[in-house]
């Protein structure tokens, strides 16, 4: 319905009994336009008889999986691109998109209680679903008076604005959580997206290494080890001195599998809301290439395109970031680290030094690491299965012999020692480095390192020093005033600065 420009002068101009007349004409109007709108949904097969009748079955046979299911009988319509990705269709109708009716209402009723009104369309845009599939259900809102429509708004569209009922209901949904972000992907759909961009199918060769580890200086040994880790998909254990390079390895490595893959900002399960996509750990991969081959309309917009996710968690982590976090001011559920990693790498650098004790990860990972799937717990109490399909890499110095048993070390099935460089591969990799940083460094220069410093003192050698001490060479000079130039003055006041205290 579509209020003209002067309906609200005529209103406050006319006298009771044309109020009255004009009223009763804007009312008829407002009904045969939903008349109309009613003939269409019948045409079309009735959109919101159908999400009432058959939601809320599927929606709660698709919160929940089974592993070991057929990929093919997986709900999730994804459009495969070369490096692994499948590009998220978007659904085409509401039962497509596996919502119940109460995840959908609450969304809506929680966002208008938050802005007060919106239209139609914001609503869509703010929930990440088309607008053609959700402008059904604000009208069966409407009728249940939980909304209203306070103004016509541009393409046939209205402003809504919830009721007092609608705001009393928003509330108690906002004592639940307070989440009123992109709709929810049913974890069915989530988990086919995993089988379809998962880590062991992307089988990447030698070339592929060499591309993600190629600022690395690594023996042929190791990078071959490396190869068949990667290409396995399965655990990896990184051990050896430290400053070799076993983070910097782990960190590269997800490079190999392929750039990007997609996954949903948020996931349904049995009812409650997880958010998966955390900006602090998936980085936002561009759209460009992908707008040229799809239509906007053409791409569920629950889901978001990122880099393929590497997350790193030293000494920090304990037993409550392997679990579904809940933040006690919103309500809302944040994702465990290692769902948040799925379809890449997640490292465990400096294993046997977190708070927690190593056995206690053993109890809680050597079921999902033999199985690729994990249990998680829920709010409510109930435990489901997710999928755990990502490289392990557990990174440490220390002796892995001292720190799990042989049960755990059977699972994680590639051990690499990192071992110390050599001295022809110490020398390239303190010349590159120099370069990087724009330092003239003569090679003999490179030779008063090594016999003064390292092979009189007997002083082992780290993959870490060149890049280190050339740092504090670059700083020597600034501070001096000199010319950026490696000097044999400059190396020695960076080795007394940095070996001070560990020799």
């Amino acid at each position: 319905m579509t209020h003209s420009p002067t309906t609200e002068s005529i209103l406050e101009s006319t006298d009771h009994q044309l109020r009255n007349q004009v009223q009763a004409i804007l009312k008829d109007t407002e009904l045969q336009n939903r008349d109309q709108h009613a003939e269409r949904s019948l045409a079309s097969g009735d959109a919101v008889a159908r999400f009432q009748n058959e939601r809320g079955a599927t929606a709660r046979s698709r919160s929940e999986w089974e592993p070991g299911a057929d990929q093919g009988s997986s709900p999730f319509r994804g459009q495969p691109r070369p490096g692994g990705e499948h590009v998220p269709l978007a659904p085409r109708s509401l039962r497509e998109s596996g919502l119940s009716e109460a995840e959908l209402e609450g969304l809506i009723l929680k966002f208008l209680l938050s802005h007060g009104r919106a239209t139609g369309r914001d609503i869509a845009d703010q929930i990440k679903l088309p607008f053609g599939l959700i402008e059904d259900f604000l009208y069966q809102l409407k009728e249940d008076r939980l909304v209203l429509f306070k103004a016509a708004g541009p393409l046939s569209d209205y402003v809504y604005e919830p009721t007092d009922a609608g705001c009393e209901k928003a509330l108690r949904y906002n004592k639940s959580s307070t989440y009123y972000g992109a709709a929810p992907v049913p974890l069915a759909d989530y988990a086919g997206s995993v089988a379809a961009q998962t880590v062991t199918e992307q089988s990447p060769r030698l070339a592929d290494l060499k591309n993600a580890l190629g600022e690395l200086v690594l023996k042929t040994e190791v990078l071959k080890q490396l190869g068949q880790a990667t290409n396995s998909g399965r655990g990896l254990f990184l051990s050896g001195s430290p400053g070799n390079g076993k983070t910097s390895i782990a960190e590269r490595i997800t490079r190999a599998f392929g750039q990007y893959v997609w996954i949903p900002r948020a996931i349904s399960m049995w009812g409650e809301i997880v958010r998966l996509y955390d900006p602090s750990s998936h980085e936002a991969a561009p759209m460009d290439e992908i707008m040229t081959e799809f239509e906007p309309a053409q791409i569920d917009a629950r889901w978001i395109r990122i880099k393929r996710p590497t997350i790193v968690v030293g000494g920090e982590l304990t037993m409550d970031n392997l679990e579904i976090k809940i933040i006690d001011s919103t309500g809302i559920a944040e994702a465990p680290l290692q769902l948040k990693s799925n379809c890449g790498t997640l490292v465990i650098d400096d294993f046997g030094r977190q708070r927690m004790q190593p056995d206690e990860l053993l109890n809680r990972w050597i079921v999902p690491l033999e199985k690729r799937f994990d249990f998680l717990n829920l709010t409510s109490g109930r435990k489901i299965q997710v999928p755990f399909d990502q490289l392990i890499v557990f990174s440490t110095n220390l002796e892995p012999r001292d720190l799990v048993d042989e049960a755990f070390l059977r699972r994680i099935p590639y051990k690499i020692i990192v071992e110390d460089p050599t001295e022809p591969q110490f020398r390239e990799l303190f010349l590159r480095m120099a370069k990087d940083l724009a330092l003239s460094c003569p090679p003999p220069m490179v030779d008063y390192l090594v016999d003064r410093h390292y092979r009189a003192p007997g002083r082992s050698m780290r993959f870490c020093h060149p890049r280190d001490l050339l740092n504090q060479v670059k700083n020597f000079c600034d501070f001096e005033e000199t010319q950026p130039e490696v000097t044999k003055q400059a190396i020695d006041a960076a080795v007394k600065n940095y070996f001070a205290l560990v020799g």
